[in-house]
């Protein structure tokens, strides 16, 4: 995809939903930080449903190391792996205690340095707690990245390395979350909206769903 192509997706995308964000419930940087590790194979309404009523009593680390391993499993299993997303958890929240004094890191190193936070995590929480110029490469993404041809990939790295080249200044910021969401209701999986797509002139897919 070209740059005036590329420049042309996320205005009209932007133009669309000018403040995109996040799907997942939190209340502050540390429910979003727990709420992005337990969204791992899961959904973001599935997600919501469990750290609703866990977030209506816990918000701090402090609050869920006191409620335990077994007090948080409890909330959260109805969420795939919730047996280790529940110790992750519990450990994580212990090491922003002892290193962080209980407040959530802006650092990538340091996020990564948590059980259960990998890269994806830490720019979800980069981009949307702090305000970071990063973006998650989850499945929506690299589907969008390798299908209109912006940013082919053969691995979520390979493809986060490409947008964060390819993606114009001005819309680094929230470049992450129309990405997603395109991914997630238009370009989906099985079959792309592409009668319904605002960018489709733009786009490098030969198989168009038709109208």
């Amino acid at each position: 995809m070209k740059p005036a192509s590329v420049q042309e997706f996320f205005r009209r995308l932007s133009a669309a939903n000018p403040e995109p964000r996040s799907e997942l419930e939190y209340v502050n940087p540390y429910t979003l930080l727990v709420a992005v590790a337990l969204s791992a194979q899961a959904t973001d309404t599935g997600v919501n449903k469990a750290t609703g009523p866990l977030f209506a009593r816990v918000t701090t680390p402090q609050a869920m190391v006191d409620l335990g391993e077994e007090g948080l499993r409890g909330y959260i299993k109805t969420i795939g792996l919730f047996n280790t997303k529940a110790k992750n958890v519990i450990r994580l929240s212990e090491l922003l205690l002892e290193r962080h004094g209980g407040e959530v890191p802006q650092d990538r190193d340091a996020l990564e340095a948590l059980p259960g936070v990998g890269r994806k995590t830490a720019n979800v929480v980069m981009n949307v707690a702090f305000g970071a110029e990063t973006i998650a490469v989850d499945t929506h993404i690299f589907r969008v990245g390798n299908r209109t041809g912006m940013a082919p990939g053969k691995t979520p790295d390979a493809v986060e390395a490409k947008l964060l080249k390819v993606v114009p200044k001005p819309y680094r910021r929230h470049a992450h979350h129309w990405l997603i969401l395109h991914g997630r209701y238009v370009c989906k999986a099985r079959k792309p909206d592409c009668p319904a797509c605002p960018v489709a002139d733009l786009c490098g897919f030969k198989e168009k769903t038709p109208a």
